[in-house]
């Protein structure tokens, strides 16, 4: 019988329950440090096991104090939770913008709560590259659940479908007719609409007008997305959202759809991880081969377009990297 090999240093210490070793190694994984990828690699057998839930929509509504509710509510269960906090870049250090989160409370000395701000690092889906790859290592490290707040810059904010199994849409009573847009951006993506601070007026217009929006037409997943009011303020709605969640996590195993969207995340991973390196290695060549700068010289001065040159391009570094037989 082969013995599953051993792992490394830092992922025994992740799985063992370390929260510094953690946050090292997701600091690792955001530097683009080349030491966190066989720890990666070790720990991705160890994955899989855990929701991994997603909240997006518009500035100001509020998804930090939101999710801090609900990391409450959990907590109050006896279940663990890791955050990942997606904010806007510095233009100048590249750095999280609101990596404090001031409004996210939370006791600093328990064990059952992880919370990490990552920056977008340019990124316009509302994610970061990493966050994919940081709740990977949040879900090894044993939390019970992952949750995950975007940006928040509008309909943008759709990759985290890419990464979260269920993605809740945050929206408040005021937003009116901006409402419509959702056809266009996070209707597609939200399993559950959340119209949070419903103690303003108007929130059981809100309410009304998406369940309108919701009977439109069925998603491919065969999933109604669920409707749920939520106040922070005083505290309603919050056991009704997590009960919706966890209802839309139910129907994903029961339905088989788990698996599709699984493999289907997987797939996009992939090729993204391929077109990435393909990216970086052929932008050196066409600075450093003389041949190509020709051909970029070519569609500069107009004697060639871009998709010609691209189809060249891709052609070219096939016979390029075939072997001489």
């Amino acid at each position: 019988m082969t013995r599953a090999p051993a792992l490394p240093a830092a992922a025994r210490a992740i799985v063992s329950g370390d929260r510094r070793a953690l946050a090292r190694v997701i600091s690792a994984v955001e530097n683009d440090d080349p030491a966190s990828v066989p720890i990666l690699r070790a720990l991705y057998p160890r994955t899989g096991r855990v929701p991994v839930i997603g909240f997006t929509g518009p500035l100001g509504v509020g998804k930090s104090s939101l999710i801090n509710a609900l990391v409450a509510h959990l907590r109050a269960r006896g279940e663990t939770v890791g955050i990942l906090a997606v904010d806007p870049s510095s233009p100048f250090s590249g750095g999280s913008v609101l990596g404090d989160r001031i409004r996210l409370e939370r006791k600093a000395d328990d064990p059952g709560v992880f919370f990490r701000s990552m920056a977008s690092r340019g990124e316009s889906g509302g994610v970061a590259a990493t966050t994919r790859e940081a709740a990977r290592l949040l879900d090894a490290a044993g939390f019970d659940h992952v949750l995950i707040e975007t940006v928040g810059s509008g309909q943008v904010d759709v990759a985290i479908q890419e990464i979260a199994s269920t993605s809740v849409v945050v929206l408040v009573p005021h937003l009116g007719d901006e409402i419509q847009t959702l056809k266009a951006g996070m209707f597609e993506i939200a399993d559950v609409f959340c119209v949070n601070k419903a103690d303003l007026p108007g929130a059981d217009v809100a309410k009304r007008d998406l369940a309108d929006l919701v009977t439109l037409g069925m998603r491919r997943d065969g999933w109604a997305p669920a409707i749920v009011t939520t106040s922070t303020t005083d505290g309603t709605g919050i056991d009704e959202l997590w009960s919706a969640i966890a209802a839309h996590e139910q129907y994903l195993v029961q339905s088989g759809v788990r698996e599709r969207q699984e493999r289907r995340r997987l797939t996009h991973e992939i090729v993204g991880l391929v077109r990435e390196r393909v990216g970086i290695e052929l932008t050196a060549e066409l600075e450093e081969d003389p041949k190509l700068r020709r051909l970029i010289d070519q569609v500069v001065d107009r004697s060639m377009d871009p998709r010609t040159a691209a189809t060249r391009l891709y052609e070219g570094r096939g016979s390029r990297r075939r072997p001489d037989r």
